[in-house]
């Protein structure tokens, strides 16, 4: 009946309770999808159940037009320069961007290959079933096959229902994208390489409904250990994924009440819902094979002087020990995929 556009992220985190609680009400208990669309997404969810007991979903987005905008470099060279430019002649107020500073600055997507990466350092094996939620990515097969090779079983809609079955989602991009986001939000662990509405959303979700875990990349953090993979062993190299990971990996109380967008970190609901607190009690213990252990924790010594925040081991015995696997401790840490440019943010949404 009625359309705010573009207006949530513009209130307050902090508001009286009443309306706090209203707003809870309206972000996690208004969206009703439809009935078709129900029944198609939790077919989905049965068959990726179907085989394996757990799986992983991941939301990619590496489309043509989002890498375009946002400016990064993947290492196409010339052919790739030139088929982003042309895409980017779209934005006419849209200034130049240093690919390099995007990078280190963590505004640039991971790669598939790099959230294929993270995923085996953190210690999951490559028989774990992958779901990957995504438009069309840019490369098509060739740039996902490095991540296809790191986790063999990996599936989409598209491959686990028929077109026939498809067929009265397919012409409507924002059906399809439910589908996705009904078998995003009921898998195990959930997992972004990006920082969009869609991946905050979901995360939001997942805190409230039940806390689920979603996988963040530290993107900021983690470019110059994809920049330097190839010098060092993979024994190092996953040791310092999971140091940079602490803090993103998707805990109980990761990040303090107010901090963060509201949609992402609904802090003030979920301390007085007592259904989220007691289906925590029911969430698998193990997923995958995790062997991260505390004492192998190497932090990395060379990296630039960044800010560390000093509570880091307060907020250490805040974790549930059923997440303990997922990631040795945890620190709060400012969002470095939030970009300052409000056209980039825009763009990442979905």
């Amino acid at each position: 009946a009625v359309q705010l556009s573009k207006f949530d992220y513009r209130l307050a985190n902090k508001l009286e309770t009443d309306l706090q609680k209203l707003r809870c009400r309206v972000n996690y208990h208004a969206l009703k999808f439809t009935d078709p669309i129900n029944k198609m997404g939790q077919e989905l969810v049965n068959r990726m159940r179907k085989m394996g007991k757990h799986y992983i979903a991941l939301h990619l987005r590496f489309e043509p037009d989002m890498l375009a905008f946002s400016g990064c470099y993947y290492g196409g060279g010339e052919k790739e320069r030139i088929e982003l430019g042309k895409i980017r002649k779209r934005w006419k107020t849209l200034h130049s961007n240093n690919p390099d500073k995007e990078r280190r600055q963590g505004r640039c997507p991971l790669t598939p290959e790099e959230v294929g990466l993270m995923l085996r350092a953190l210690g999951y094996n490559k028989d774990v079933h992958l779901y990957v939620a995504s438009g069309e990515v840019y490369g098509g097969d060739e740039t996902l096959a490095p991540l296809r090779a790191l986790f063999p079983n990996i599936h989409s809609k598209d491959t686990i229902a028929t077109k026939e079955e498809l067929e009265p989602f397919s012409a409507f991009s924002s059906r399809m994208a439910a589908l996705d986001f009904i078998v995003c939000d009921e898998s195990d662990m959930f997992v972004t390489n990006n920082n969009g509405n869609m991946a905050k959303i979901l995360a939001g979700r997942r805190r409230y409904f039940g806390h689920k875990p979603t996988i963040r990349p530290n993107a900021k953090k983690l470019y110059r250990l994809f920049l330097n993979r190839e010098n060092t062993t993979w024994e190092d190299f996953s040791s310092r994924i999971r140091s940079r990971q602490r803090g993103f990996m998707g805990e109980p109380k990761e990040v303090r009440p107010g901090r963060g967008e509201f949609h992402e970190n609904p802090a003030t609901c979920i301390c007085e819902d007592a259904e989220a607190k007691s289906k925590l009690q029911t969430l698998p213990r193990k997923f995958g094979k995790t062997d991260v252990d505390s004492d192998e924790v190497v932090v990395d010594q060379d990296i630039e002087h960044e800010h560390e925040l000093s509570d880091q081991d307060e907020d250490d015995d805040l974790i549930d020990p059923q997440f303990q696997h997922l990631a040795n401790d945890t620190s709060v840490e400012d969002d470095p995929l939030i970009s300052d440019i409000p056209e980039i943010e825009e763009l990442l949404s979905d």
